[in-house]
């Protein structure tokens, strides 16, 4: 039988700590191995040799912050993979945790499912953001190019009919679905998707909305 993926959770206020605990018990594959209030406590957690795949938190934190705990993890403890969990949906906070070392950014209002669907992608070694960022990030990158204001900052070049693309995949929506919204066929739709996927060199559509944050392919 598969281990569970065990998850140590940083997070400062109480009753959202107890509650994230209490909703990802109930998952069978995912067991919280400890909780802490701030970054020192979670060093102090592993430093003692407590084990585990994946760090779940917040950013704003007293004594150590987010930021500042996974640049820490990164150095001193490479395999644990990183996924924040915050209520800052602003673009500098994402790229910070990014650049950082965080493979995962969720915002506190997404549901236990995506949580749970986050922690499983990352410790794949996949990188993953969460919808409503995504869908943030993108469409400020609509509103560059709509406004006349786009540059391309990087040797990969991205049509706005690719932005559009992207968009709609981030929605949920399938390759017939966006066909049919865009008035086109499933395989161009296809075969647009794979070629952003190929421009990036990157696996999946959560890892191509990172590439482009990251990036900052438009500004």
């Amino acid at each position: 039988m598969k281990s569970a993926i065990k998850v140590l959770l940083a997070e400062d206020h109480t009753i959202v700590r107890n509650g994230i605990i209490a909703l990802l018990d109930d998952e069978p594959n995912i067991k919280i191995v400890a909780d802490a209030k701030n970054g020192h406590e979670v060093l102090d957690y592993l430093n003692s040799g407590i084990q585990t795949d994946v760090v779940l938190t917040d950013i704003n934190m007293p004594d150590m912050n987010g930021i500042e705990l996974i640049s820490n993890l990164r150095t001193n403890f490479p395999d644990v993979k990183i996924c924040v969990l915050t209520m800052l949906d602003d673009e500098k906070h994402v790229n910070q945790s990014l650049d950082a070392g965080a493979s995962g950014y969720l915002l506190k209002n997404v549901n236990i499912a995506e949580i749970i669907f986050a922690i499983k992608q990352i410790t794949l070694g996949y990188k993953y953001i969460c919808t409503g960022i995504s869908l943030k990030l993108l469409s400020q990158i609509n509103l560059r190019i709509n406004t006349g204001s786009a540059h391309l900052k990087s040797d990969v070049e991205v049509s706005k009919r690719e932005i559009e693309i992207l968009g709609l995949i981030a929605q949920g929506y399938t390759n017939s679905e966006i066909a049919e919204k865009l008035f086109t066929s499933k395989r161009t739709i296809e075969g647009n998707r794979q070629n952003l996927l190929e421009k990036t060199g990157t696996k999946n559509t959560a890892a191509l909305v990172n590439f482009v944050v990251r990036n900052r392919i438009i500004d």
